[in-house]
């Protein structure tokens, strides 16, 4: 019997998912389409930048999804599932503070890390987890009926969560098991027709859409699959040109001459669905939920801590600029970025501002390198690589949420928060969140160490910029 690796389990995980979120959003399947338009019309028009973060082919597969659950049992359960396809939590998210609406929620997002792992495929999950200890939301009384509704379902059966396990211990499953596990996933992550308490859900959805759509019902669901595409401002034309109502903005970093940073999202807008309602009398009834959208995504390089503080300070910069002016967001933004961002590779480099991989190439430059990393750059001795930008922004995600929220839901503000981490969540989930800054930082020096040995030199005999 034919084995099946966890690379090819993830890949298979993402397309499966992906089928199974076309059939139940339509919307989301002119999203592919569109963003495939673009994709190939980009390669047409500009084959020299269209692979800058990754193969096309890399592009064309790239997915990340978006689930939500209620307790650490359900979101170590998950962690486990994930894990069975080679994907780890990474990063520690609070929506918590978000604006204009915040959200209770923290999260992280299962991806792989290794970079010949995300290459092959880079499916990713962005996991949100409810607070219902939080007070700033929830009441004694709805935190107790919350805890004790989460923990009478079921999210996950216990094939699937043994599935996973032999999946985690041996690398991979054998055909049919593997088979097996992509239809209980699968299975796990569709839109119930289960009736829904309409009280219990209206009573959540008053505090907070998001709460309700966790803990307003007995299953969780795909609330998004985003593709990956390299002109993001021509998609959301081309989608609105179909159509098909985008939220108001793209979240994240302007459309500006220098190089792509981060993550740039938008999505249409939350769909109603139908469902069915059990009312109070015991009857049930016909009615609509609003939680699910298709976003998309387009990548770009990722920033070091000096870079990232920059991109923070230049982000309040703009929102300053713009409340004082009214002008567009879009436009100061560009002004902002074009005034105080690196313009290209080399200054990004000598400025320590954002991630690349070092490599030697098979016919160098003559004589002796120097010994400078940015003077062995120009003299041709080192190229270097940008390192894509694998996570996820929490002011975009927020702004996403936000833009698709039916309600802008209740904060009691003068009540402190609870106190929520990366550690935390390790802790409780017993699966180590990891840092992405760590992954590139070792990433950007591992490839530095084997270039400069390649060339007969050492590390510690370079000077750098950081």
């Amino acid at each position: 019997m034919s084995f099946v690796t966890q690379t090819e389990l993830r890949g298979r995980l993402a397309r499966t998912l992906s089928d199974l979120y076309g059939t139940e959003v339509p919307a989301y399947t002119t999203l592919l389409d569109v963003a495939q338009e673009v994709n190939l019309d980009f390669q047409a028009a500009h084959p020299e930048l269209a692979q800058t973060f990754g193969s096309i082919e890399r592009v064309t597969a790239e997915r990340h999804g978006a689930i939500r659950v209620g307790s650490t049992t359900e979101l170590a359960q998950v962690a486990s599932i994930f894990a069975a396809a080679g994907m780890f939590p990474v990063n520690f998210y609070d929506l918590r503070d978000a604006k204009p609406n915040p959200i209770p929620v923290v999260s992280t997002a299962f991806r792989p890390i290794d970079r010949a792992e995300l290459a092959k495929n880079p499916f990713r999950v962005f996991t949100s987890l409810l607070v219902p200890e939080d007070r700033r939301f929830f009441t004694e009384d709805v935190e107790r009926a919350l805890t004790e509704f989460i923990a009478r379902r079921v999210l996950f059966s216990e094939r699937l969560l043994e599935l996973a396990g032999a999946s985690v211990r041996d690398g991979g499953l054998p055909a049919e098991e593997a088979a097996e596990y992509l239809e209980l996933t699968a299975a796990a992550f569709a839109l119930s027709d289960d009736p829904v308490d309409r009280d219990w859900y209206d009573r959540l959805e008053a505090i907070s859409s998001v709460a309700a759509d966790i803990g307003g019902v007995a299953s969780t669901h795909i609330n998004h699959l985003t593709p990956r595409v390299l002109d993001i401002d021509e998609l959301y034309r081309r989608m609105e040109g179909r159509g098909i109502t985008m939220i108001d903005s793209i979240q994240g970093p302007p459309r500006w001459d220098g190089p792509d940073l981060l993550l740039r999202q938008t999505s249409f807008k939350a769909l109603s669905e139908p469902r069915v309602f059990a009312e109070s009398d015991g009857s049930t009834s016909a009615g609509e939920m609003r939680v699910r959208f298709g976003e998309v995504e387009a990548r770009g390089i990722a920033l070091t801590p000096t870079g990232r503080s920059s991109y923070d300070q230049m982000m309040s910069l703009t929102d300053q600029r713009q409340a004082e002016t009214g002008r567009p967001r879009a436009e100061v933004a560009r002004e902002v970025w074009s005034a105080n961002c690196p313009s290209g590779d080399r200054d990004l480099i000598l400025a320590d501002f954002a991630y690349f991989t070092f490599h030697a190439p098979l016919q160098g430059a003559a004589g002796e390198p120097p010994a400078d990393l940015v003077a062995m750059l120009d003299g041709g001795w080192l190229r270097a690589e940008p390192i894509v930008y694998e996570d996820f922004l929490p002011r975009s995600a927020a702004g996403i949420f936000a833009s698709n929220l039916s309600g802008d839901g209740a904060v009691d503000a003068s009540q402190g928060e609870t106190t929520r981490d990366a550690e935390w969540m390790s802790e409780h989930i017993g699966v180590r969140v990891l840092n992405s800054i760590d992954i590139y930082a070792a990433e950007r020096q591992d490839s530095l160490v084997a270039a400069l040995r390649s060339l007969n030199l050492d590390v510690h005999e370079i000077t750098r910029p950081w």
